[in-house]
């Protein structure tokens, strides 16, 4: 297939099946034949594969109308005069700077040329093409829109190339945590789209990673993210997710471990060292697959899946260290806590500080040193600190001078997250009001990740059960924190508690209570 030849598509007609995609061209006039001579003229017409479909609009706000409903249209054929002497103009106008669509190619086409001069418009408008309607030949019109869609088409798949490095330069920001992971793979994915032309749909899938899956796991493909109608569907099977026809193709690729393609699919094989295998999956291509194309591909796959395995591999690592930190801060606690206290702590000090607004940077130190907040607690009898009944006033002052047992176990370290860890230990116990301890801070002179601290080891403390004292109600220990907010906690920060104690309580459920 030539890029010459010519295929019609009336106004409401789809594309014949085996057709990949449509090119969509707005028709706007007042007179009804020049909607008729347009479509007759372009009778036949393909480019790349893709069928004309036709849309049509009489005025101006018609116009402006179908631009809002559709964020596709690839030309407009648009008159000049209609209900008043520069609708046209008006209407190249909104759909450059009101819509702020840049795509679209826009042809001026005019029987009144005397009404709108060329050289004016060229210079006052960003229009694409101008033509008075007795030069439009239907030989013209056809090399004016062969034109215009070509344009239009290398524009696309240049915006497609930007979205998708911003996706990874989004994700290079931290490239080792669950979300930038998906991102980036987004954005390579998005990225070998746009070398293939502007694939509509794309998705990477592996047997590495899905939800709860752990690494190297052989077991079903999942897809790990998604473009187009895959996006969302991340953590599905692939045998749920896609067709059967579909879905023989990926299991083609895996088998033969190569690049399979068929129609507007491709998928590719990426070899891995650490699990089965991945594939990226395309579908929706704009054009028949080349040599060219699979060669690329090939290489594409090649190096998306070294760099995907590496930060499987970097991931791995830091869920390590997060898990021995956490068992760790549970070992040190000191008092009889049930085996998901730690667990709970960091759900929740996520779900607050990302609530309140806390960046990725701060969130993710914060995650990693919040299980560490009461090891001073290691430097307290543990008669104390199990004691069920009343505390006597020197029992009470050693349990106390846990906050600054912590601080001197890490308050010579360089490190940020041991820094942290330091200041947590020291004053998650300071109040609001300045009346806690060690320090006697008061309101924001405590800090933030301090501050949060405090609402959360209450909220766990009264909703479970403790040496001292049974579980709570829900209600008895929302009515106690709400009446403390302003003296022993930060106002704001426990509307924001209150108003998703929900989401804490999910928590709750997820690590319930269990004994040691």
């Amino acid at each position: 297939m030539n890029d010459d030849d010519v295929l019609f598509v009336d106004e409401d007609d789809e594309p014949e099946q085996g057709e990949i995609g449509y090119w969509k061209v707005l028709i706007v006039d007042d007179e009804p034949e020049v909607h008729a001579v347009t479509r007759l003229a372009l009778n036949d017409f393909t480019l790349n594969g893709r069928a004309l479909t036709f849309l049509s609009a009489y005025d101006g706000e018609e116009a402006r109308r179908m631009f809002r409903e559709h964020n596709d249209i690839a030309v407009v054929l648009l008159d000049v005069v209609m209900e008043s002497d520069d609708a046209g103009l008006r209407v190249a106008d909104y759909i450059r700077n009101d819509l702020e669509n840049h795509f679209t190619r826009i042809i001026l086409r005019t029987g009144q040329p005397g009404q709108a001069p060329e050289k004016d418009v060229i210079i006052n408008y960003d229009i694409n093409d101008y033509k008075s309607k007795t030069e439009l030949t239907a030989q013209k019109l056809f090399t004016v829109i062969i034109a215009a869609l070509r344009s239009y088409r290398d524009i696309i798949v240049i915006e497609e190339a930007r979205a998708g490095l911003e996706k990874i330069i989004d994700a290079s920001a931290d490239l080792f945590s669950s979300r930038s992971l998906e991102r980036l793979m987004q954005g390579l994915i998005q990225q070998l789209a746009s070398i293939l032309g502007g694939a509509k749909n794309a998705a990477y899938i592996t047997s590495a990673v899905a939800v709860s899956k752990p690494i190297g796991t052989l077991g079903d493909l999942y897809i790990f993210a998604g473009n187009g109608e895959y996006s969302g569907k991340e953590g599905g099977r692939l045998r749920e997710s896609l067709s059967e026809f579909e879905y023989d193709l990926c299991q083609q690729a895996l088998q033969r471990k190569e690049v399979v393609f068929a129609d507007e699919h491709l998928v590719a094989y990426c070899k891995s060292n650490v699990n089965r295998g991945s594939l990226l999956f395309l579908t929706g291509l704009p054009r028949p697959v080349n040599e060219m194309d699979i060669q690329l591909v090939q290489k594409f796959s090649e190096n998306v899946q070294i760099a995907f395995d590496n930060l499987l591999n970097s991931r791995e690592v830091s869920d390590t260290q997060n898990e021995i930190v956490q068992r760790l801060g549970q070992a040190l606690d000191g008092r009889e806590l049930d085996n998901n206290h730690v667990k709970r702590i960091v759900a929740m000090t996520e779900t607050l500080a990302l609530k309140a607004g806390m960046n990725e940077s701060a969130l993710q130190m914060l995650l990693l040193a919040a299980p560490l907040h009461n090891i001073g607690n290691s430097y307290v009898p543990r008669s104390i600190l199990n004691k069920s009944e009343t505390l006597s006033d020197e029992e009470f002052h050693q349990i106390q001078m846990h906050a600054e047992f912590g601080y001197q176990v890490f308050k010579d370290s360089k490190r940020p997250i041991i820094k942290m860890a330091a200041q947590l230990a020291r004053h998650h116990h300071e109040r609001w009001d300045g009346e806690g301890y060690p320090d006697g801070l008061k309101g924001e002179k405590i800090s933030l990740e301090s501050r949060l601290m405090a609402i959360l080891d209450t909220f766990d403390a009264l909703y479970n059960s403790r040496v001292y004292k049974p579980a709570w109600p829900l209600e008895k220990v929302q009515e106690t924190m709400q009446e403390a907010a302003g003296k022993q906690f930060d106002p704001q920060l426990m509307q924001i508690f209150i108003e998703n104690i929900d989401k804490f309580v999910e928590i709750q459920q997820q690590y319930p209570s269990q004994s040691n």
